[in-house]
């Protein structure tokens, strides 16, 4: 059950504080997600703004310049946190803001915390220079770093009751994930190739003749990258469409805050298709007014009757 207003109103000040602090977090870092955590009722979005910050911390210490085995320290100390939180033993006057924020959230919501493992999982095996042979091998990946972000939100939005098939929800949360993780690897391949990365599939890559990497303005001699982006786009819009069938699943706020979440991915989606060497020029992305078109079109609820009518067609 969600939290009333009133238990909201009642919080202790230092939990107030804590969720405040992740709220501004929220708001400066997560430039696509603020856009769907502000439609949310406030008690739901203090606890998505807490599994984001803490989200952060995580993604942060895997993306900073430490040393490998610094990184790997601190994914440790962040993984003994996670357990201090599980174990009910961090107090609301704890000195991490963020702790006492997601532990106050994990009280009131049924947030399945090993995600977050997941996450640090997923966070280590970028530390340790981890490549990708196949999609199956990419696919785990992208569960740990952003399917598992994806049933950690569920645990707050929960599914509405009588919803037909709710048992599937977090199989489609997963998969959005995914969805969306695929869009940022499209979107971040020069940047990531500049740090060092290589995500998408190695046999993709050799498919199409991209195996010497983009480290620069322009696709390797003589491959066809344009093919890559179109063959990997396909795949995220497969993905897309199987992760939207949870949008009729959730109450209308969760469902206006997932369609605006998604939409925005998807609206990159198209213009990386458009033109695949923009990824090659720089970073793909979107105005702040036509974000701001995607969230007020997910609170009208369009995409999830549409989604809703599309999937009585099929059974």
């Amino acid at each position: 059950m969600s939290p009333t207003v009133e238990d909201s109103i009642s919080l202790p000040a230092p939990v107030l504080a804590a969720y405040s602090y992740c709220e501004t977090v929220t708001g400066s870092e997560a430039r696509n997600f603020a856009y769907g955590i502000r439609l949310l009722p406030v008690a739901e979005r203090r606890a998505m703004s807490a599994l984001y910050a803490f989200s952060r911390r995580v993604d942060d210490i895997g993306d900073g310049t430490l040393t490998p085995g610094v990184k790997a320290d601190r994914l440790g100390a962040t993984r003994d946190i996670l357990d201090r939180i599980r174990d009910g033993k961090v107090d609301e006057d704890d000195t991490d803001p963020v702790a006492v924020a997601l532990a106050d959230a994990a009280r009131r919501f049924p947030i399945p915390l090993g995600g977050l493992d997941e996450l640090i999982d997923g966070v280590l095996m970028d530390v340790k220079g981890v490549t990708y042979e196949s999609w199956d091998d990419l696919k785990l990946y992208c569960r740990c770093v952003a399917g598992a972000i994806g049933r950690l939100s569920l645990g707050i939005f929960g599914t509405t009751p009588g919803a037909p098939q709710a048992e599937r929800a977090p199989e489609y949360a997963d998969t959005l994930g995914l969805a969306l993780q695929l869009t940022n690897i499209l979107r971040d391949v020069r940047e990531d190739a500049g740090n060092g990365r290589t995500y998408l599939p190695a046999d993709d890559l050799a498919k199409f003749g991209c195996s010497d990497g983009f480290e620069g303005p322009n696709p390797p001699a003589g491959s066809d990258f344009a093919g890559l982006v179109h063959f990997e786009v396909r795949r995220a819009r497969a993905l897309f469409a199987e992760g939207y069938r949870l949008l009729p699943m959730l109450d209308r706020r969760s469902g206006a805050c997932v369609a605006a979440m998604a939409g925005i991915y998807r609206r990159l989606l198209d213009r990386i298709e458009r033109d695949p060497l923009a990824v090659l020029r720089g970073r793909v992305s979107l105005p702040g007014h036509e974000k701001a078109y995607v969230a007020v079109r997910g609170l009208s609820g369009f995409d999830a009757r549409q989604i809703g009518r599309q999937a009585g067609r099929r059974r």
